[in-house]
């Protein structure tokens, strides 16, 4: 019997860890191409990809910058392009969607819902800052709710998935969100295969418990059936933890920077491609196979890095 293949998913650099936190974290599009190059060549199969003002490194939503590393990492690998439309804190969803829409890629995440998106915490674990935005931008999430109504949701997948092929990762940070996914998926707005990324971890979403690893999973394949594949991604020093257990009852992991800054207890990670070395690894050690992305693509229907816009 040939082994099960695993997609692994790299989350680059994201828009929650600021660069106070980590000197590893790529900022200027430069960096995230290097970064997301590195990743593609350790093993990930599909890229999941924020933007950033190169002075700053605040997330930012401008097209501009994405075109700036999407075509350098097509030209250098074969990994699938995940845009975000989650894009940042209180950016609105015309921005979100404005370099997803530029570039229609392959593939794009897609949140499953409204929610409070708590990183607060953080602010109180440093005293001295890089830059002047970091503290009150983690410090405003107390007071933020990360957006995404059924309508807007509808939007998404009307503009960038009928209107560009695109498929999505949906990423579920909680129980209903499975339920709004199987909304969807009645209504038939979206298709199979599905590619549903459960999220553990996130103050305001489900907690990183192995119990609720199972439950998601239980719940999906209830309402979804065969309909969907899943991943895990697991915040913080879950991270290992959770993929681990994701792989070992049949779905596919996701690791990197924007989810996690550490390789091990209290040990920064140097890279997005130590993290992808390190769960493929363990993947491998599990008796499993790493996917390649051109079996990515097969597995959840992409349209081909031939089809987009960069």
């Amino acid at each position: 019997m040939a082994a099960r293949k695993v997609v692994i998913t790299c989350a680059v650099t994201g828009s929650i860890h600021t660069p106070t936190m980590s000197d590893h974290l790529p900022i200027t599009p430069t960096e995230i191409a290097e970064a997301a190059i590195g990743a593609a060549e350790a093993g990930a199969a599909i890229l999941h990809l924020h933007a950033r003002d190169p002075e700053t490194g605040r997330p930012s939503p401008d097209p501009d910058l994405f075109m700036e590393f999407l075509p350098r990492i097509k030209q250098s690998c074969d990994a699938v392009l995940n845009i975000t439309t989650g894009g940042g804190h209180n950016m609105s969803v015309d921005q979100r969607l404005e370099a997803a829409l530029r570039a229609a890629p392959e593939m794009c995440s897609l949140n499953m819902g409204s929610m409070n998106f708590g990183i607060f915490g953080a602010a109180a674990k440093f005293d001295a800052w890089k830059h002047d935005w970091e503290r009150p931008y983690l410090e405003s999430t107390r007071d933020f709710i990360f957006r995404n109504t059924f309508a807007d949701i509808e939007r998404i997948l009307k503009d960038l998935g009928q209107g560009h092929g695109t498929r999505f990762e949906f990423e579920c940070y909680d129980v209903g969100h499975i339920y709004t996914l199987a909304h969807f998926l009645e209504r038939g707005l979206v298709e199979p295969p599905l590619f549903a990324q459960f999220i553990f971890g996130i103050l305001g979403g489900i907690g990183p418990d192995p119990d609720n690893l199972l439950h998601m999973k239980r719940t999906a394949d209830r309402l979804l059936g065969d309909a969907y594949a899943f991943s895990v991604l697991g915040a913080g020093r879950h991270q290992m933890p959770l993929a681990t257990m994701g792989a070992i009852l049949g779905g596919n992991v996701r690791v990197g920077l924007e989810d996690s800054l550490t390789i091990g207890s209290g040990q920064l990670a140097r890279s997005n491609a130590e993290q992808v070395t390190k769960i493929r690894g363990i993947v491998e050690a599990l008796g499993l196979e790493v996917a390649t992305p051109a079996e990515a693509r097969a597995a959840l229907a992409l349209k081909g890095g031939d089809r987009v816009a960069f």
